[in-house]
């Protein structure tokens, strides 16, 4: 059976859902921004000290529900909406 038989019977498994998103990735390889970022080195940067505890009162912060505000409306504030 050739590889492509066997992708083929694979296929045919799928659910209509996960079939969605074989056909969005499959059709991704024509994007050349999407193949620049898949192609693109992992992060390598250490993270400090200062920016995890930023994101972690970030977190709690949510979790405390403590009111958020939208991006739009910050985009607004700024004149960049």
């Amino acid at each position: 059976m050739t590889a492509k038989e066997r992708l083929h019977k694979l296929v045919d498994e799928l659910t209509e859902a996960e079939t969605n998103r074989a056909l969005r990735y499959i059709s991704s390889r024509h994007d050349p921004l999407i193949r620049r970022l898949d192609e693109a080195p992992l992060e390598d940067e250490e993270i400090s000290a200062e920016e995890e505890a930023a994101v972690r009162e970030a977190r709690d912060e949510l979790a405390a529900g403590v009111p958020t505000i939208p991006f739009e409306e910050i985009k607004r504030k700024y004149g960049l909406a």
